[in-house]
């Protein structure tokens, strides 16, 4: 059985040398992508509020609470 330290250790090491494979987006790429999340997420919630309370109204008709 291998020494627990120099298991970690050498997990340690493996990681270190892929995260020096990685790409790391620009500070520009990373506002852009941001923006777009935020905005997407936005534009999703309106969608979901709006079908939630076409639906609502829809029910509240045909049971005639309306």
């Amino acid at each position: 059985m291998q020494n627990p330290i120099h298991l970690v250790r050498d997990w340690y090491l493996q990681v270190v040398a892929e995260l020096h494979k990685c790409t790391w987006p620009t500070r520009q790429e990373l506002v852009e992508s941001t923006l777009v999340v935020i905005i997407s997420v936005a534009l999703l919630s309106i969608y979901v509020t709006g079908l939630d309370w076409l639906s609502g109204a829809g029910i509240r008709l045909l049971m005639g609470t309306w």
